[in-house]
């Protein structure tokens, strides 16, 4: 059997039962009918033929092989780390995590939202800060979002954010990224050199440790910040904060950076959980996801995602931020991490890093080879005059990478991975002996408050119990592995175990994102044949798999667009047109290119409106920068128009962005690139089978025409004009091997197969369910793309029954829901994928064919509007063993509804919870076990 027949649920037979149920002869009558003639490709995909697992896998292992693993001494903001095996086996490696959403279902994701709650304890506990949200996308974007955080919060009328000129280099690259489209300034501020403050200024940045390791009291500069009315980022090793007084400690009113060395591996970059917190009072302007602490329907505690309307529409044409993805995955490894060492086992291994450290300083200070800074937690700065690059090539030779600032000086950073060994090769490179330790400037600095007090952090250092902590978590979570989990604009599929594999392989997962170019070649063919293969599927002529999230790539699109118009002289154009369908944050992105927003109307049918378009572009011709689309649009719908509508964009000037996120209804049949679209982003963590991993990692690709390649995402460490979206040149390059497999394994065929399948799953699923619940928007034939949305609105008004009623319920059928209210408030939109069989998709039919008569019910009387199965949804298992029962319906009808599988059936921990409650008392941090006791 190969790949695609096991990735794709449905066997022949049972698509051709499906096909019939909805009148079509063949896949290949339905894509005919399905999709509009205007943007049809004919042609086959131009990729290797399919390969099996066995090949596949064989192949990887030889582009593993070019990849040298070495001792990486390198730092800036990366380092080595020891994984424990039981978060590697039981977290990073398990699907019950893996294939997890994003919990804006609550109820079934208290696990995740447990271990995110104890993320955020961690990063408030060691920075000294009152609130931080649930994981960024990485430093470098952490940093800039706590740049437009101090902009929005600062009552300075002033355009000029200084920056510590110590910063991180690729941290900086992203913030020039970020600041010029906004009208920024930067300011560089050389502590060193006794640089003084602008005369005004809304914010400032500071780096502790700096990027040369020097550690510096920044507390007066931070007193003279607040002086001046600017709020004040401190980018914080959390790490060396165990050691280090906390940036709160000082005054910090937010602190960013990274936890990718609590154990995530260095991948080339990426993906790690950044992170981001504030004092007291900026809680709500935090940007992406928070997770709170609220109550369920009978008053126990219940962990939610607070004021998640937010992260959700994300201010549209308001924002100034775009974060609608998280690194859930890597932040509940790295605060697992912090579980299972504790407050002390933390505070060890930094001591051993510092230690190492120390014994590097004063062995170059004996061996008379002079160190920039006296002050230091684990990177020493050594001035070699002339002799850089040759200290650095003889650590190489003993397989070290170390840092070449310039032609004259050397950095040196150890981690938890760094031994007595590798300290004594380094200092051989150098020339000299090991000696004693040095006495460290930065003592005054020593951190005195207690962190990690929470029980948690001292309650699962043996194996047995984080392994049981982790079951436990997990156990109460619904994820991909348990069953259908239907979310329109999600597509959540098979995330195969064999394109997982390779990630945790040590040639992919233990490479430095700056190591030398001889280490890499491996990675490099990865992300070029992956590159070249995805400009093949979409019809573009260049891609960047830089951008480290959907909102990056769209940023990134935004921003190829800008620097095209600049080049022409066309500064002017300003404007993007943005269907009134579309997601939030296509108009955040827009907002941060430094776009103006106007918003396009569509029709009954749900399409753009064309007389509205038409309108739109002769009012703003003459400005018109581009327009963002969805496609097939945000409705599920295959629109007609599109060609129409690129070239009346053209006509008038502007560039074309076709939003990717519905390309799992594209690929082998349309390409986006060829029938009038000048750039997208892709979603690797949707059509390409990257997991969601609770809410992120995901990847968002760029694919651009020929003539806006140049304006592309370039490397953050390599000088030029380009900017850069994240902080390393690939992005997340060590969740790539598994879109490279997904391809090499599907193949031409195997590609167009998951596509047409996809879209015979969704039009089988309206079709079973039309005569139940309204399909709202459909195409020609009456046929929808590969979601469908079910309008509730009606049964709404005439029962009272809530989209969110149903949602619940189906909870209690062992489902997740579709999504909720988008794009249209009341309704929910069903996408089943290509991976789920005939047997699941009639489960999922029957649920909700059975939650339909139920509602009847209601509508009848037979249940008081008030107390019914779908009011009271979920029911947990205490709930329906209490010893008593005064509900209108039985125990039977709560907790095993009609085709439950009594002996696989999933009990949510919680009852409904109460957001409002939550969001009125934001609980950000592990609350006392007493709180549950109550």
């Amino acid at each position: 059997m190969t790949f695609a027949n096991r990735h794709i649920g449905p066997d022949t037979d049972e698509q051709t039962h499906m096909l019939k149920a909805i009148g079509y002869a063949s896949l290949d009558a339905l894509m005919d009918a399905a999709i509009p003639e205007v943007i049809r490709w004919h042609g086959s995909l131009n990729l290797p033929a399919a390969a099996s697992e066995e090949e596949t896998i064989a192949e990887l292992r030889a582009i593993a092989s070019r990849n040298r693993v070495t001792a990486s001494m390198i730092g800036l903001g990366y380092y080595g780390t020891h994984t424990p095996a039981v978060i590697k086996r039981n977290v990073l490696e398990n699907p019950a995590w893996y294939t997890a959403y994003t919990p804006y279902q609550p109820e079934i994701s208290q696990g995740r939202l447990e271990a995110l709650l104890n993320f955020q304890t961690m990063v408030t506990d060691l920075t000294g800060l009152t609130t931080a949200n649930a994981s960024m996308l990485d430093e470098g974007t952490a940093v800039a979002e706590a740049m437009t955080l101090a902009k929005r919060a600062s009552k300075s009328k002033s355009q000029v954010y200084a920056v510590d000129a110590d910063t991180l280099p690729q941290t900086l690259a992203v913030l020039r990224t970020r600041a010029e489209p906004l009208g920024i300034q930067l300011a560089l501020v050389d502590l060193d050199a006794g640089s003084s403050l602008p005369e005004e200024f809304f914010g400032l940045h500071l780096q502790y440790p700096g990027a040369s390791g020097a550690v510096r009291d920044h507390a007066p500069l931070i007193e003279a910040a607040h002086r001046q009315g600017a709020l004040v980022t401190v980018a914080a090793d959390l790490l060396a904060l165990t050691l280090l007084r906390a940036p709160g400690e000082i005054g910090a009113d937010i602190a960013a950076g990274t936890t990718q060395r609590f154990g995530v591996p260095l991948a080339f970059g990426g993906p790690h959980a950044g992170y981001l917190a504030v004092r007291a009072g900026l809680e709500r302007s935090l940007p992406g996801r928070l997770v709170g602490v609220s109550k369920d329907v009978d008053g126990a505690p219940a962990y939610r995602l607070a004021l998640q309307t937010r992260e959700q529409h994300i201010r549209r044409e308001k924002a100034t931020s775009n974060i609608c993805t998280a690194q859930v995955l890597l932040a509940v490894m790295a605060s697992m991490y912090a579980v299972y060492h504790g407050p002390k086992g933390l505070r060890a291994i930094a001591s051993r890093v510092h230690s190492h450290a120390l014994t590097l300083a004063g062995s170059l200070t004996a061996g008379g080879v002079s160190v920039q800074s006296d002050a230091f937690f684990d990177t020493v700065t050594a001035v070699v005059p002339g002799r850089a690059a040759a200290v650095v090539a003889a650590a190489a030779d003993a397989g070290i990478d170390l840092r070449l600032v310039d032609a004259d000086r050397v950095s040196v950073a150890t981690d938890e991975t760094t031994t007595d060994a590798h300290v004594a090769a380094v200092l051989d490179a150098f020339g000299v002996a090991v000696a004693g330790a040095a006495e460290c400037g930065a003592q005054p600095l020593a951190r005195t408050t207690e962190y990690l007090t929470h029980p948690v952090f001292s309650s699962h250092h043996s194996e047995t119990s984080m392994l049981r902590y982790l079951r436990k978590l997990s156990d109460k979570d619904y994820a991909l592995d348990r069953g259908m989990i239907p979310l329109g604009s999600c597509t959540m599929k098979l995330n195969a175990t064999t394109e997982m594999e390779p990630v945790t392989w040590p040639e992919f997962a233990n490479i430095h994102p700056y190591a030398p170019a001889s280490n890499t070649a491996g990675y490099e063919e990865l992300v070029s044949t992956l590159e070249g293969w995805l400009a093949e599927i979409t019809g573009y002529d260049a891609v960047s798999v830089q951008p480290n999230a959907g909102s990056q790539g769209e940023l990134a699109g935004l921003l190829a667009i800008r620097g095209y118009h600049r080049s022409r002289g066309d500064e002017h154009r300003n404007v993007c047109l943005i269907p009134s369908s579309a997601h939030g944050t296509n108009a955040a992105s827009a907002v941060m290119a430094g776009m103006r927003v106007v918003v396009v109307a569509c029709d009954d049918a749900g399409n753009v409106d064309l007389s509205d378009l038409h309108a739109k572009i002769e009012t703003h011709a003459a400005n018109l920068a581009a327009i963002m689309v969805t496609y097939p649009s945000t409705h599920g719908v295959y629109e007609t128009s599109i060609a129409d509508l690129c070239a009346a964009v053209h006509e008038a000037g502007g560039q074309v962005y076709v939003d990717g996120a519905n390309l799992n209804a594209l690929v082998g049949f349309a390409r986006p690139g060829k029938f009038g679209a000048d750039v997208s982003h892709l979603n690797l963590h949707k059509t390409f089978c990257i997991p969601h991993g609770g809410g992120g990692p995901g990847v968002g690709p760029v694919a651009v025409r020929s003539h806006l390649a140049e304006f592309l995402p370039g490397d953050p460490l390599e000088p030029g004009d380009h900017h850069a979206v994240s902080a390393a040149a690939h992005g997340s390059a060590g969740i790539l091997p598994i879109s490279w497999a997904y391809l090499r394994m599907m193949g031409p065929d195997g590609l167009a197969a998951a596509t047409g399948t996809a879209v015979l799953a969704a039009n089988y699923v309206a079709s079973r369910l039309r005569e139940h619940y309204p399909v709202l928007y459909t195409g020609s034939g009456g046929l929808v793309a590969h979601e469908c949305i079910l309008d509730l609105r009606p049964i709404t008004k005439a029962t009272g029954v809530s989209v969110d009623d149903v949602a619940k319920r189906l909870i209690d059928y062992g489902f997740h829901a579709p999504t909720m209210s988008f794009p249209v408030a009341g309704t929910l939109m069903v996408e089943p994928t290509e991976s789920e069989d005939l047997a699941e998709l009639d489960r999922f039919v029957a649920a909700m064919i059975a939650i339909k008569g139920e509602i009847d019910q209601v509508a009848a009387g037979a249940w008081p509007k008030d107390d019914n199965p779908l009011r009271n949804a979920p029911h947990t298992a205490s709930a329906v063993t209490a010893d008593e029962w005064e509900h209108a319906y039985p125990r039977s009808v709560a907790g095993f509804p009609a085709g439950v599988d009594r002996t696989a059936k999933y009990w949510p921990p919680v009852r409904r919870i109460d957001g409002a409650y939550g969001d009125r008392n934001l609980v950000c941090s592990c609350p006392s076990p007493e709180a549950f006791e109550d």
